[in-house]
Parts: structure tokens; sequence; C-alpha cells
């Protein structure tokens, strides 16, 4: 087959080969796959990934972790590719991302989209999170609360 027709590996790194961080999401998925079919506890889960983060992930985490459960409690805790997520039956639609998980400058807090945020033609779908001011976590539990419709 010739390079022309090869499929595209966007994912890969320029060596052609996933990087560390790429395969742990990997395995991190299929661990949550194994597990969602065993019924284990998401809660668990996602509080596991979370304890396992560096700071300043980890409070940043810990305290979206709060806001979300109390914005809309029907959303059940999980992991999803190693991160912690909230779903609705059985949807991801929100998640946290670590800064360390990439090695990038901030953790961002996303939407998925079954969210409900249809705003327009073009809405944000995820946030660049460096602190969390009342502003900030008032905007986050309004997201949250809009999301789940």
């Amino acid at each position: 087959m010739s390079d022309a027709k090869k499929p595209a590996r966007d994912a890969k790194t320029a060596s052609g080969t996933w990087s560390a961080e790429e395969k742990a999401a990997m395995r991190a998925h299929a661990k949550e796959q194994k597990a969602a079919a065993e019924k284990a506890d998401g809660e668990a889960m996602a509080l596991e990934a979370i304890a396992g983060m560096s700071e300043p992930d980890r409070s940043l985490a810990e305290r979206i972790h709060a806001i979300v459960k109390t914005s809309a409690p029907s959303l059940a805790a999980r992991t999803w590719y190693g991160m912690p997520a909230y779903a609705k039956d059985g949807k991801v639609i929100c998640f946290f991302q670590a800064a360390s998980k990439f090695k990038v400058r901030y953790a961002t807090f996303g939407f998925q989209p079954d969210a409900a945020l249809d705003d327009g033609e073009m809405w944000p779908t995820s946030f660049a999170v460096t602190e969390l001011t009342p502003e900030v976590e008032a905007r986050i539990a309004g997201l949250v609360k809009k999301a789940v419709g």
C-alpha cells in the first residue's frame, strides 16, 4: 500500500508511535470499558483518578467534582480516558482534564456533544481553568446545570 493510501493516524507522534500519555489514556479507557461491563463503582473510580493527580490539578478537580455533584446530582461520576467525568444515561456530559495529563499549561473542564449547551451557530465546549474563584465556580455550576437540560 502506498503512503498516500495508508490511513492517517493523527494521534501519533511525528515518529509514528503513540506517546506515553496517549498509551496511558488508551489503557485507562480499556479499564473503564471493563469496569462498565462489570458494573463497577464509577464514583470511586473518579475519586481515585482525582486522588492520583498532582497539585494544583488535584485541588481543582476536587472542587470541580463537588460543584458538579451539587449542581447536577443526577449526573453519575465515572472516569473517561482516565479523567473524572460525569454522565447522564451512560453518556459523558462533562469532564475534567488535568494539565499534567498531557503536559500542558492549564487544566480544562469540557463538555461532550450530549451536553445541552447549544447557543446559536457557535459555542465553547471546553474551558481553561487555572483558578477557582467564586465567579468561576458560579460559571461552572451554571454551565453544568444548563448542560444537563
